[in-house]
Formats: C-alpha cells, sequence, structure tokens
C-alpha cells in the first residue's frame, strides 16, 4: 500500500514538472517567433495603459505633486515679482512669505485632485495608434511613447483636462478655502503695494491655463519614467504582452 502510495506521489510530481516544463518551453518558442504587427500595436498600448495608470496614480495622492521637486508646481513666472521682492518691507508687513507658501500648496493640492480623472482621458487617447506608430515607437527611444502620446494628444489633452483643473482651483481643498481664492489674496496685497513703489507692475494673471500645463508635465514626466521602466526592467512588465513586446 505504502508503495503504491509512493508510487503516486512520484507519477504526480514527474506530471506536475512537465507541465511546468512544457508551458516554459512554449513560452521560450513563443519568445522567439517574430513579433507580429497586432502584437506591437498591442503591447504599445498596453505599455500606455500601465504607464498611464501608474502614472496617474503616484501623482494623484496627496503630496503626489507637493513633495515632488521634480514636478511640484510653484508660482506662475508673472508672479516673479512678488517672490523677487518678497523681503521688501512693505511686502513682509502683509504676510507675502506666508501668502507664497499657502498658494503653491493650494495649487499642488488642486492638480493632485484634478488628477484623478486623467486616467479615461488618456486611454482614449491611446486607441487611435496606428501600426507604423507602434513599431516607430518600438524601435525609438527609452521614452519614444511618451513622446508620441504628448505630440498627438498634448492639445486634446488640454482641452479635456483644463476643466478637471478648473474645478479643483475652485474646491477649498485645504482649510475651506480654494487655491484661486489664496491667489486672489495674495495679488490683490501685493497689488496695492504695488500703487506705491515705481516700476512694479499689477498681477492680474488666472491660474487656469498655468496650473493645467505644469500639471499635464508632471503627468507625462511620471509616464516617460514609467516607460523607461517596462522597457528596462523585466519586473515592470506586468502582463504577458508587454514581457512578449519589451522581453525582445
Amino acid at each position: 500500500m505504502k508503495n503504491i502510495f509512493f508510487i503516486f506521489i512520484v507519477l504526480s510530481f514527474i506530471s506536475i514538472t512537465s507541465c511546468e516544463v512544457a508551458e516554459s518551453v512554449v513560452r521560450s518558442i513563443e519568445q522567439e517567433l517574430p513579433l507580429t504587427e497586432d502584437e506591437v500595436v498591442k503591447g504599445l498600448k498596453e505599455a500606455l495603459r500601465v504607464s498611464t495608470d501608474t502614472a496617474v496614480s503616484t501623482v494623484s495622492v496627496i503630496n503626489g505633486f507637493y513633495k515632488d521637486q521634480a514636478i511640484k508646481i510653484l508660482l506662475p513666472p508673472e508672479a516673479d515679482i512678488i517672490t523677487n521682492n518678497m523681503n521688501h518691507p512693505m511686502l513682509k508687513a502683509i504676510g507675502i512669505t506666508d501668502m507664497i507658501n499657502d498658494v503653491i500648496l493650494r495649487m499642488n493640492r488642486a492638480a493632485e485632485n484634478a488628477a484623478k480623472e486623467a486616467t479615461p482621458i488618456f486611454i482614449n487617447s491611446i486607441k487611435s495608434m496606428t501600426i507604423n506608430d507602434a513599431f516607430d515607437i518600438l524601435n525609438g527611444s527609452d521614452t519614444a511613447a511618451t513622446h508620441y502620446f504628448r505630440k498627438k494628444t498634448y492639445h486634446q489633452l488640454k482641452n479635456k483636462f483644463r476643466p478637471n483643473i478648473t474645478a479643483s482651483l475652485n474646491k477649498p481643498l485645504v482649510g475651506n478655502i480654494s487655491a484661486n481664492k489664496a491667489w486672489s489674496t495674495l495679488t490683490d496685497g501685493y497689488n496695492q503695494v504695488a500703487n506705491y513703489v515705481p516700476g512694479w507692475k499689477k498681477v492680474n494673471t488666472q491660474l487656469d491655463d498655468y496650473v493645467t500645463t505644469k500639471a499635464l508635465n508632471g503627468l507625462f514626466q511620471k509616464l516617460g519614467k514609467e516607460e523607461i521602466q517596462i522597457r528596462k526592467e523585466p519586473l515592470a512588465r506586468v502582463t504577458e504582452i508587454l514581457e512578449r513586446v519589451f522581453g525582445k
């Protein structure tokens, strides 16, 4: 009886091992076969999908923008006159430093909030990739897909993403005060002081376009980083089609 049980265990082990070996052989053969056009297109679209999912999930959390120095959104260039003169006694008297820091925090919170809505916008834009586009991307630089995506879809994405940013800028995301309200407080305070200082121009810039542009630039920067990971790191190829296309 013991012998029969032992034989059963051995045969089961051989069977399981044989299946695993067979599967391994099949995968090896598949990996060596030339890529089809369909596989390349599917693989590149999958790479963009995975990259955008990861990029969006990275920046859409609290401090996703604010604590990342590479993509942190600072005051727009029109406000340089404020930051360059923040130590002026009249500006210090109205607490300009705290106002600047407050606006920066709220702008980044608005970008983090709006980024949550970016994934479906990105996914819809991926669908138009052609076979020629896919092969150019496959044989291109480490961020060829990101560059293609940006070139082909940036303006469309910006038009669709801007309403999300506008809504987030108007939300009281921190302390019941919106980014736009904090920005108005900052610029109004500065503009009042500017009336008394020769050569100081008033600042009347709206944040919507500026924050939209900076938020999208941050997303594309993260997207490029994720693409590089997929191309170079086997562990980043989380689906079979990614391993098939980029494993070669």
